[in-house]
């Protein structure tokens, strides 16, 4: 950089000169050879103009802006780990605890007040001290003081009041063990550091950009921080993560301990209100109220996302309505506000706090150490104070009894001189003194010369005693305190954990996210064309054929009948090849789409037949499906998003003396190779053409599903628990503790409500079993029922205010076990068993049910339900399982599945939906 800048030659009167060679001598170092930046006799400037002086600028702006980095890192935007605070934060503390009288006080005379510490304007020390009023520790607020939710500013500082919290009266200051310093005009004194005995930066959090550096403290949890500080003190292991006044969900499986490189992912918290309205309740940190609503907007306006209108009923707790229109799947809007507005965000934590004068990187862990280890060093100076006064007061007091009880007040009374009467006293005092923990001092008996007369004719010894007593009690209590240094700060932890942590519970949930693929959510807000001869596809082609719905951000898979495939990124217009034969929706790792094909290997070669997958690929490259001869070409295609093998009927043409013309193929004959698997030959002769002959079902077998408890979703990974093996039709049975029980399908970007009882694959013919508490009758209810059909929701106990669910099964036989309470003066009431198959028989899922008992009961326990056989149930052939990405627009067959293996489930026309493959003939 110095190498760079010219020299400036600046003429300079006496007087400058004067005070740039002085500053000059004072400042910098003395010249010395081989420095760059020296001025030397060869410079051509001084061989002309010896009269004039230069002075080199560089070093001035070296230092000036080293000075101010220093200064902005220092005392405006970095906290110190000592006490937590940034200069204007504490220089406000200060300010408070100055004006404190109990009662409020005007935040701009607070203001006013801060301004004789901290050199500038007021509304720097106002946008500070209201941050500061928002996190709810430090200082008690009244009037306007803005809304973290919504992101509404405070009301002018001559309107709203503050004063010192007890917590912060309790833990911030101690004046015996705070450092002083003048204030930056002299005029005052104000700490170096406040005594804060908390790990209040942890609490609070902190974020500043300094010059150079910058910090990103996030906020921790109270209660937390107290049990990880008694961790610390009992030689324990903790972990710390963040906890936000917005509450929300948060991944912290990234944090890296708040060190540079550490990342946490926020979510809102969203559910589902019915099946068109979503309800976000809890918003990340970070973002208010108004600028989720904005992003949300701005995704539906992109068509990311699709939405009917918002409502925001924000108050005390937020409360945003986004209302879905009708066919529009809840579970994927959810995921698709998490991909593409801010109900998710990234933060990324930066440990930077000053240490002696000095900017350091730390984790939270060292943070939250070093904190505790301070707070001990200050109960220790405070014990040590305490100690050192109580040792006073008990050294006074035993002379006053001495001097008192001895009367050696009468040896003063024919002293004339004062040297005499500090003499009497002394002598008389002496040979009372041996049990004195230090010698008695001429001040010690000035202060016995000054106790009045009334006092020592109202002495009382036993009193005197008594008090002596009890200050050695307390002395005895100090000591042991010290000597168990570590037991007291552990003490004085648990003390504001019961003191002042009641409603400080964590707010936001710790939770591992699930992935969200983009394109797997993405509302299809535009539609796909292909000219298939020339070879372009692409959104803007609104002339030629229409393909299918979809979003901006997929990819598309095309073949081509030279035996190319390609993906692209959709576009307006893309040349990928002529002669088009299919073109769809890529889905990235989709294992279970399934290509059937046939090909002629060059121009005289043979037939060759081969299935395969496409899961991952080159985005723009072109991949040859054949052998790679020239003039290759398809001769039968198809597409099958369920591993479908049809038949087909291979037709020769007539040559020579070929015997068998035609001959049919099954495909589920095929395996399933990669797609650079040359395959397996069909002819060697030439084919005239291959017919279709029959539709396949799915050679893939029944998915298993399993459900991880920790993210709370389905995956066909094999993570979590096994929910049972499903084939299209197959439905979940999800019952909540509400009283509702709905049969999905076995999405796996599903919700489920944290309120949820029951997961399972449903059987309809297995009978649910429900105890529940009728609210109007004030009576348990027992009822057995069934679901009639799938894809439906129903609640199952009556809609009083006070019903509740008491007990679900699922079993086929169940049996529960009532406990009825002691009756005052009688023998208890045995328990009795109860077998619910024959108590009650199935009946509607409305049904009031029957009464259960007309007795009090105390508990309803479930036992273990009696044996049971389930009828053999003869499996179809057809092991169609649809794909877990169309899971939601399929609907499942209505009908019984046939015996013969040419008919498969009832699927809808739509090719789209039903989940056909797509089938090309040549």
């Amino acid at each position: 950089m110095e190498e760079n800048e010219e020299d400036l030659n600046l003429p300079a009167d006496d007087e400058n000169q004067s005070e740039n060679e002085q500053g000059l001598n004072e400042n910098q170092d003395p010249i010395s050879e081989g420095d760059s930046d020296d001025i030397t006799a060869e410079d051509p400037a001084i061989e002309e103009e010896e009269d004039i002086a230069l002075t080199k600028v560089t070093g001035m702006y070296k230092d000036w802006f080293l000075d101010y980095a220093s200064y902005v890192i220092l005392e405006r935007a970095v906290p110190a780990i000592e006490d937590g605070f940034k200069p204007v934060q504490r220089r406000i503390m200060h300010a408070l605890k100055e004006l404190d009288d109990g009662r409020y006080n005007k935040v701009a005379n607070v203001v006013g007040h801060t301004m004789q510490y901290h050199p500038h304007g007021d509304a720097s020390i106002a946008d500070a001290m209201v941050q500061m009023g928002q996190k709810d520790l430090l200082i008690d607020t009244q009037g306007n003081w803005g809304n973290i939710l919504t992101g509404d500013r405070a009301a002018a500082s001559r309107y709203i009041e503050a004063r010192l919290s007890k917590f912060a009266l309790d833990v911030v200051f101690s004046p015996k063990i705070t450092e002083w310093q003048q204030s930056y005009d002299g005029r005052k004194k104000e700490p170096v550091n406040l005594p804060v005995m908390f790990p209040l930066l942890l609490a609070q959090g902190a974020e500043g950009i300094a010059v150079g550096l910058s910090t990103k403290v996030l906020p921790h949890n109270f209660i937390e921080l107290i049990d990880a500080s008694i961790k610390h003190l009992k030689g324990q292991r903790f972990k710390l993560f963040p906890d936000f006044p917005t509450a929300g969900i948060i991944d912290v499986d990234n944090y890296n301990d708040g060190l540079r490189g550490g990342k946490i992912r926020v979510r809102a918290r969203i559910s589902t209100l019915n099946k068109n309205t979503l309800v976000i309740s809890e918003i990340p940190y970070g973002t208010n109220t108004s600028s989720l609503i904005e992003s949300i907007l701005k995704a539906n306006e992109k068509g990311k996302i699709k939405i009917k209108k918002i409502e925001d009923n924000t108050a005390a707790e937020v409360e945003i309505l986004v209302h879905l229109p009708s066919g529009i799947s809840p579970d994927k809007t959810i995921d698709a506000l998490y991909a593409f507005t801010a109900c998710e965000s990234s933060i990324s934590p930066l440990g930077c706090i000053i240490e002696d004068n000095k900017p350091l990187f730390i984790g939270v862990t060292e943070m939250l150490k070093r904190s505790t280890d301070a707070t001990v060093e200050l109960l220790r100076q405070e014990l040590e104070i305490q100690l050192s006064e109580l040792e006073a007061q008990w050294h006074a007091a035993s002379l006053e009894r001495i001097f008192i009880e001895n009367r050696i007040y009468r040896d003063i009374e024919e002293e004339e001189t004062w040297e005499g009467v500090i003499a009497a006293i002394d002598k008389g005092l002496a040979p009372h003194t041996k049990h004195l923990r230090r010698a008695v001092t001429e001040e010690d008996i000035l202060r016995l010369t000054e106790i009045k007369i009334k006092k020592i004719s109202k002495f009382d010894l036993a009193k005197a005693q008594e008090y002596l007593d009890n200050l050695e009690e307390k002395i005895a209590e100090v000591k042991h305190h010290l000597a168990n240094l570590v037991d007291w700060a552990i003490t004085y932890f648990t003390r504001l954990k019961k003191t002042y942590g009641e409603g400080r519970e964590r707010k936001s949930e710790i939770r591992v996210f699930d992935d969200i693929e983009a394109t797997k959510v993405a509302i299809r807000n535009t539609k796909l064309y292909v000219n298939r001869e020339e070879g372009f596809v692409g959104t803007a082609l609104k002339r030629d054929e229409y393909v299918t719905d979809c979003s901006d951000i997929d990819d598309i898979i095309v073949f081509t009948k030279d035996g190319k495939m390609q993906v692209s990124k959709v576009d307006a217009k893309i040349f990928v090849g002529k002669n088009i034969i299919h073109v769809a929706v890529f889905k990235k790792k989709d294992k279970r789409t399934i290509y059937n094909l046939v090909y002629k290997d060059g121009k005289g070669g043979a037939s060759y037949i081969k299935r395969f997958n496409v899961t991952s690929i080159t985005r723009d490259k072109p991949y040859d499906l054949t052998a790679g001869s020239p003039n290759s070409s398809i001769l039968y295609f198809s597409a099958n998003p369920n591993g479908e093998a049809e038949v087909v009927t291979v037709n020769l043409r007539q040559a020579g003396s070929i015997k068998k013309l035609k001959w049919d193929i099954d495909f589920a004959d095929v395996r399933i190779k990669g797609r650079t698997s040359k395959g397996n030959i069909v002819t060697k002769y030439t084919v005239k053409r291959i017919e279709l002959k029959e539709k396949g079902v799915s050679t893939l077998k029944p998915r298993k599903i399993w459900f991880d408890d920790v993210v709370r979703r389905l995956n066909v990974d094999g993570r979590g628990e096994l929910i049972g093996e499903f084939k299209g039709e197959d439905l979940l049975l999800i019952i909540t503790q509400k009283g509702i029980a709905k049969t999905i399908l076995p999405v796996v970007t599903t919700h489920f409500d944290d309120d949820m009882i029951v997961l399972e694959k449903w059987n309809p013919n297995k009978p649910i079993s429900a105890i529940y508490w009728e609210g109007e009758k004030e009576r348990f209810y027992v009822k057995r029922f069934l679901i009639e059909s799938g894809n439906r929701e129903d609640l199952f106990i009556s809609e009083h205010p006070k019903s509740y669910l008491e007990l679900v099964s699922t079993d086929w036989r169940p049996m529960i076990e009532l406990e009825f309470p002691k009756p005052r003066g009688k023998d208890p009431k045995e328990s009795q068993k109860v077998d619910i198959e024959d108590f009650i028989a199935i009946k509607g899922i409305k049904a009031l049910g029957n009464q259960l008992t007309s007795e009090k009961v105390k508990n309803i326990n479930a036992l273990e339900a009696l044996p049971y056989e389930e009828a053999p149930v003869e499996e179809a052939n057809d092991m169609e399982v649809v794909d877990e990405e169309n899971l939601s627009e399929i609907k499942p067959a209505t009908t019984k599945t046939s015996d013969s293996k040419n008919e498969g489930p009832e699927t809808n026309s739509d090719t789209e939906d039903s989940g056909e493959g797509q089938i090309t003939l040549f």
